[in-house]
């Protein structure tokens, strides 16, 4: 199977976006059920989802897809966290089940960390939770995420904080 990782650049075609907006919807609905609406800021995602192509390059950040012989088969997005120099937040991380198993997810994350340490930021941050997206947080550890303290306000039973350096040079 032939996969790609593609920037959802400012320039995107129609069917781009319409596939980006997609895969973070189905992503959306994945949390609500997964964590209980209570835990997902669906006004923020529809927010997200307005903005497309340009939502998280207005956050110096991007969005990222991943094609599966063609097909979009899932995506991951980052963007600054304001209120830590130098650091970013990797957000949105969805591959659809029918990609799943293909390492499509990894590849999404080192691509992610990869344009991340070119664009200057110094280390990478997210938020999890690994009782129903164990598969996600074992990844993310093996791809070098600890659990760090919270650097954003999801305070929500079961919600892990991680971090990891994107340079030699930090801990």
């Amino acid at each position: 199977m032939a996969v790609s990782i593609e920037l959802l650049a400012h320039d995107a075609s129609p069917p781009a976006i319409a596939s980006a907006r997609d895969l973070l919807l189905e992503f959306g609905r994945f949390v609500t059920r997964a964590e209980g609406a209570e835990r997902f800021g669906w006004d923020k995602l529809q927010e997200e989802v307005d903005g497309l192509p340009d939502t998280y390059r207005h956050q110096n950040g991007e969005m990222l897809l991943a094609y599966a012989d063609g097909q979009p088969a899932g995506c991951v997005t980052w963007r600054d966290i304001p209120a830590i120099p130098g650091a970013c937040e990797m957000k949105r991380l969805w591959v659809r089940p029918a990609f799943r198993g293909l390492g499509l997810g990894e590849q999404l994350i080192l691509t992610a960390i990869e344009r991340a340490t070119r664009a200057g930021f110094d280390a990478m941050y997210l938020d999890t939770f690994p009782g129903t997206m164990k598969s996600a947080f074992d990844m993310y550890r093996r791809l070098g995420f600890a659990k760090c303290e919270a650097f954003n306000d999801s305070a929500y039973e079961g919600v892990v904080f991680m971090r990891r350096a994107l340079n030699q040079r930090q801990p």
